[in-house]
């Protein structure tokens, strides 16, 4: 039986969502951020060293980051499901984007929440113009023209294809979701209709709903 470590608003709603669309059985072991650092519990790292969501337990087997799972979930249960035949272009598509997701968009979300964040901290009255001004600095000389540019490059790719990995959906998409939620959340104006009425079209799936009902209220999807 495949165990779930679920980290409440986190990216192991992504692993649910796969396994929902796989059909495979699955149990979930739910963990709960603390509420004022916002971080994973100490009770993960009895799991995986470095106290971590998402990981998933399969036997013996320990399998943690999000694109690991749900790369061995496809190969080892998914009976073919979710990937596009190999030495296609859908296939290349689907690989790029498995790794693309995380490798490439999130850590500009992440920057841009960061940044975010220090504008708004609690800090002595004399820092924070400076602080807010180097936040803002940074948001507009670097972060928000990279993010605007793989935004512009996603909604490309989606202008020419009905999913990220050609005519059917895949893991691919899955994995993708997390950083689209993110990117309708907190990129504003730089999100074109594509990009929302895609998130819109995977967020209405069964499989995906019935993830979000089993894995508990989920922020980012908000």
């Amino acid at each position: 039986m495949i165990t779930v470590h679920h980290l409440n608003n986190s990216r192991s709603q992504r692993v649910l969502w796969l396994l929902e669309e796989l059909e495979v059985p699955y149990e979930i072991v739910k963990y709960e951020r603390d509420q004022a650092t916002l971080l994973a519990p100490p009770s993960l790292q009895a799991i995986h060293p470095l106290g971590k969501s998402p990981v998933i337990t399969d036997g013996e087997v320990t399998v943690a980051e999000s694109g690991a799972i749900l790369e061995y979930l496809v190969d080892t249960h998914g009976k073919g499901r979710l990937v596009p035949p190999a030495g296609t272009q859908h296939h290349r598509d689907y690989r790029y984007f498995m790794h693309y997701a995380e490798g490439s968009l999130m850590p500009y979300l992440l920057l841009k929440l960061i940044f975010r964040k220090v504008k708004s901290a609690p800090m002595p009255f004399f820092v924070k113009p400076v602080a807010k001004k180097i936040a803002n600095g940074v948001s507009q000389r670097f972060i928000d023209p990279n993010l605007t540019r793989h935004l512009s490059f996603l909604g490309d790719h989606l202008a020419a294809n009905e999913w990220f990995a050609g005519p059917e959906m895949t893991a691919a998409d899955i994995q993708m979701s997390f950083p689209l939620e993110g990117a309708v959340a907190r990129a504003g104006d730089a999100v074109s209709p594509r990009l929302v009425e895609f998130v819109k079209k995977f967020q209405a799936r069964p499989a995906y709903q019935r993830a979000l009902e089993k894995g508990g209220p989920y922020e980012i999807a908000g």
